[in-house]
């Protein structure tokens, strides 16, 4: 093929270097916290992910924390997604506007290019895996929990839709496979993911998957087709000696 033809499609596939961290629980007292993670990250890495549970309580004020250490140190684009503890004060919307100011894009059901390689995000939801995964029958507590799995799987789905680069990541809070969970105790597991999220991810062929909340899981697993899921949570992390973990695609 012609030179330039050649050029333009060796830089479509140039490698990017992702950073990713999760269960920061930043408090209103935790400015610092991440100070010096921060700006390993941005002299390291071509872009941050954070994967949920960014506060502790979801209070504006500890978003204001967080966001402190990342306009201090971070010069590289941000993307995250919110956490069972960023719902926890009912100012989703506070938490990401304060976010948003600091140029962190938030995803939410929403897709997006950056570098050549397209992102879907969405914090996910719980309802167990395989055969023992909770189906909607029986009271209606039991049918809301599980429409709200399913309808975070959907809104991961439609964001996989508007995604045209031919590679993909996907950024969760919940995981979308029993693997990574490895670690937690087994009757918690319906509570930290689902193989509702798994499926779109496998359908979509995605490249990788990052996830959060798993505190006490495994760093590395696979979906059924073989797919690479990262467990980024900071206290499983810091096993490693590092609070965030760096993967080259």
């Amino acid at each position: 093929c012609a030179l330039p033809i050649c050029f333009s499609k060796r830089m479509a596939r140039r490698s990017l270097r992702i950073a990713a961290t999760a269960d920061m629980h930043y408090g209103k007292h935790s400015r610092g916290m991440l100070h010096e993670a921060f700006a390993e990250i941005s002299s390291n890495a071509d872009i941050l992910l954070l994967c949920g549970d960014l506060t502790e309580y979801g209070l504006p004020e500890e978003a204001e924390a967080l966001v402190a250490d990342i306009r201090a140190t971070v010069r590289i684009p941000i993307l995250a997604v919110l956490g069972n503890h960023d719902f926890e004060s009912g100012q989703p919307e506070l938490l990401c506007k304060v976010l948003d100011d600091a140029g962190v894009n938030v995803l939410n059901g929403e897709a997006i290019e950056i570098k050549g390689i397209g992102f879907a995000g969405i914090a996910g939801f719980g309802g167990g895996f395989g055969r023992r995964m909770l189906n909607a029958w029986g009271e209606p507590l039991i049918k809301q929990f599980v429409q709200e799995s399913i309808t975070h799987a959907v809104r991961l789905e439609q964001a996989l839709t508007k995604l045209q680069t031919e590679r993909r990541i996907v950024v969760l809070h919940y995981s979308p496979i029993r693997a990574t969970l490895q670690g937690e105790d087994p009757e918690i597991y319906a509570f930290l993911g689902s193989s509702r999220l798994e499926e779109p991810i496998n359908r979509f062929r995605v490249n990788a998957v990052f996830h959060g909340h798993a505190h006490n899981g495994i760093l590395d697993g696979k979906t059924s087709t073989g797919i690479p899921v990262y467990n980024v949570s900071a206290p499983a992390l810091r096993k490693t000696g590092k609070a965030y973990r760096v993967v080259e695609l």
